[in-house]
């Protein structure tokens, strides 16, 4: 069966799961009484398990400091996190399950659009807020005012790449390579084209692959013939890996561009030398000498053993929003605690200044990073226009 057609099957039927649950039962919470139940679902296992583990790592931290200063409301925070295999149509039966029969308040995820534009629909009908940590495809807060981000979206981040091609390392012709199966890498490949065309550049070659895929040999072929000057591939650190060492088997030499998918240390151990002189947009980097951020570091670091990546600073920044909020809201209603989400401005981040806008998605800076010896090293900051 075609999966787009399977997702939408599992979404109408949860919804109508949802639904008549409603018509029958009273919202409940299975948290005690001195306890607010919050879900998140995240990708615990499969191809992108880090991006789910450094996500609930930050939450985690966040939840833990919250309840450590008497939680929100008097009560502590309880986290139920459900594993979504990395597949949309898992990621739609967890959100259904925390909903209806978990009764949580709120929903943290999913790092990836693809999932959490299969989760949004499930959140926004039952009217239960849903703060995605790093989707940054725009459609995925357009489902619904329930439904919010603290990233930036791809239209800004596909605009931050372009500009660094052109007018950072000056190229002129850019090939692109993308997942067409997955959202995040689509939408980032368009952002990056109409902007780069502004600019004056020119998009030489564009091929595809799909995620899982281990050859890229053909399209890197195809494109190697038009002589680019970079080339863009905006997808997840598995397959940027395979790619980047393919690439230069048969000779690419040119710098790899991508986005904040590459953000995992599984991408230098795939990819090796082969991704020296590549470059991609993110979230943070731990190189900044703030306060606030070496402060996380050290708090994460204390708990986890490990410096923490840009997914588990938005996490942590996507748990303190929402406790943040539910602090301001009148009550803990799911309404008042959306209408607190959609009046959150100018708060103080580990990932920058979080202010959600009209369309509930976070207006903040990017950063550019080169890899280089195994490690992601600041290269420029990039504000909003």
């Amino acid at each position: 069966m075609n999966k787009k057609i399977l997702l939408l099957l599992l979404i109408t039927t949860a919804l109508t799961f949802c639904t008549k649950k409603q018509e029958t039962t009273t919202q409940t919470s299975t948290a005690s009484a001195d306890e607010i139940l919050i879900g998140e679902v995240g990708s615990l296992t499969g191809g992108e398990a880090t991006f789910g583990t450094s996500t609930r790592d930050g939450i985690d931290l966040a939840f833990k400091k919250i309840n450590a200063q008497g939680g929100v409301k008097g009560k502590k925070l309880k986290v139920l996190i459900l594993d979504d295999q990395g597949k949309p149509e898992e990621a739609a039966i967890a959100v259904t399950k925390l909903i209806t029969q978990d009764r949580v308040i709120a929903i943290l995820g999913e790092v990836a659009s693809s999932r959490s534009l299969a989760m949004a629909p499930i959140a926004q009908a039952n009217k239960i807020p849903m703060v995605t940590p790093s989707s940054t495809n725009p459609k995925v807060t357009q489902v619904g005012d329930y439904i919010f981000r603290v990233c930036f979206i791809d239209p800004f981040q596909g605009s931050v790449m372009a500009q660094f091609a052109a007018n950072t390392l000056k190229v002129k012709k850019v090939a692109i390579l993308r997942d067409i199966k997955n959202d995040y890498s689509v939408g980032l490949a368009n952002f990056f084209t109409e902007t780069f065309k502004k600019l004056g550049g020119q998009i030489v070659g564009d091929q595809s692959y799909s995620a899982g895929d281990v050859d890229f040999k053909s399209q890197l072929t195809s494109l190697k013939t038009k002589n680019p000057e970079a080339l863009f591939v905006p997808g997840y650190y598995t397959e940027v890996g395979l790619i980047a060492r393919q690439a230069r088997e048969m000779g690419v030499k040119v710098s790899l561009l991508g986005g904040d998918g590459w953000d995992s240390e599984k991408l230098t151990q795939i990819g090796g030398a082969a991704l020296n002189g590549s470059f991609f947009s993110n979230h943070y980097t731990p190189d900044d000498q703030s306060p606030q951020i070496q402060k996380f570091i050290e708090e994460f670091k204390a708990d986890f053993k490990a410096v923490p990546d840009s997914l588990a600073a938005m996490g942590y920044d996507a748990a303190m929003v929402l406790a943040d909020a539910m602090r301001r809201a009148p009550s803990l209603s799911p309404q008042d605690i959306r209408q607190a989400l959609a009046n959150t401005k100018n708060y103080s981040g580990v990932t920058g200044v979080i202010t959600i806008n009209k369309n509930r998605d976070a207006v903040k800076s990017a950063v550019v990073l080169e890899v280089k010896d195994g490690k992601f090293i600041f290269k420029e900051k990039l504000n909003p226009s």
